[in-house]
């Protein structure tokens, strides 16, 4: 990949340019927790991508993506979000340049093998890519966090999506072997082993994204804010579900709105088992962490409701293989890919026949992706 890139750029630009590497990721365990001030068990995976960067001599900007075979030129004051794949190196931009950073005009070209749309964060990848090319091409000193809440705000101003930083976290600072646990309230990390001892983080993508999902975000985040202003009137010191247990929420919530009752139970769980899902990993106890996840798909399926029926099939077709230890939705829901955690020897054959049955109850074709953990978002040698 990055001497098929580096040959691309000189072909396009006539000079040798500095090259870096940033991941997608996947999140273990630990999901809509982000917003109520949890935790989220993220991991940096081999899929990545690469940008390769030289400056020039005016204010341009010369962009360039392998992918689509399309080139974009532009004057640094004509920077503006737009509906392509510029729009994430336009907005990190942007960012520096408000920031008051010195850079001038670059040629950038990128290419990647993070599969689009399967929930893998490509966009926080190119983010991450690009600025971290820009703080070595311009000697900008900016440190990793930096750049991550730098990658956030330009998702928020240019893409448009009010995200966490959980994506570009997990890119800038992914660890081979291991995932970080994130405190999303300190934004404090550590990280634990995944020992995977025989077994494959195996993603089975739908192939489908239903249009629900930005409405359901949002209206299951007012359910949460809602559940929380029902428990601070008697406990006042809570600011959000990380603070809540079961019992608050059933003197509370309960009698008051059975619905928001159920979300709000969700994420008090959730977190509760992401805290006991890194025991299970400092421990090697991998048939542990499988049954969680499980149990995590069943309660952002039954309670939360941000599953769908794809999601569900592929998940209740591998309950009960002996060879599939955990497996559960990842991501917002309404779509994207189910992560399995599937014995070495199984991968192949299970992932042929869950694709059949998928194919003939929906009609679609199923993708599966077989990731491992990887660093995080580094310059690589010329």
């Amino acid at each position: 990949m990055k001497e098929k890139l580096k040959a691309a750029f000189v072909e396009q630009y006539n000079t040798e340019p500095l090259i870096v590497r940033s991941p997608g990721r996947v999140n273990i365990i630990g999901e809509h927790t982000d917003y109520n001030e949890g935790f989220v068990l993220p991991a940096a995976i081999d899929k990545s991508i690469y940008a390769a960067i030289s400056k020039r001599g005016d204010y341009k900007l010369g962009l360039y993506a392998l992918n689509y075979n399309e080139t974009i030129e532009c004057n640094m004051e004509d920077i503006r979000p737009s509906k392509s794949w510029s729009t994430y190196i336009m907005g990190v931009t942007d960012q520096l340049l408000k920031k008051g950073c010195r850079i001038s005009g670059f040629n950038i070209a990128v290419d990647g093998d993070v599969p689009l749309g399967a929930g893998l964060s490509s966009s926080a990848a190119l983010e991450c890519s690009v600025l971290f090319a820009l703080n070595e091409l311009f000697s900008l000193g900016l440190s990793k966090m930096d750049m991550i809440l730098i990658a956030q705000k330009a998702e928020h101003a240019f893409a448009g999506v009010k995200c966490g930083i959980m994506d570009m976290f997990a890119s800038m600072h992914g660890r081979e072997g291991h995932v970080m646990k994130l405190d999303c309230r300190s934004l404090e990390h550590e990280y634990v082993p995944l020992k995977m001892d025989g077994y494959s983080l195996v993603l089975f993508n739908t192939n489908i994204q239903h249009s629900l999902a930005s409405t359901a975000y949002n209206e299951r985040r007012q359910q949460c804010e809602q559940g929380v202003a029902w428990i601070r009137e008697r406990w006042p010191a809570v600011n959000s579900l990380r603070d809540a247990d079961v019992s608050m929420l059933r003197t509370a919530v309960k009698k008051q709105d059975e619905l928001v009752y159920r979300r709000c139970l969700y994420v008090v769980q959730e977190i509760q088992r992401l805290e006991e899902a890194c025991e299970d990993l400092k421990a090697g106890n991998l048939q542990a962490l499988g049954q969680k996840m499980f149990l995590t798909h069943r309660g952002l399926s039954k309670e939360y409701e941000v599953s769908c029926k794809e999601l569900d099939l592929l998940v209740d077709s591998v309950i009960g293989r002996k060879e599939v230890l955990g497996a559960r939705m990842m991501g917002g829901g309404f779509g994207g890919c189910t992560i399995n955690i599937i014995r070495n020897d199984a991968v192949e054959q299970l992932s042929g026949e869950t694709a059949a049955v998928y194919k003939k109850l929906t009609g679609i074709d199923m993708s599966t992706i077989v990731v491992k953990t990887s660093g995080g978002t580094e310059k690589l040698s010329a």
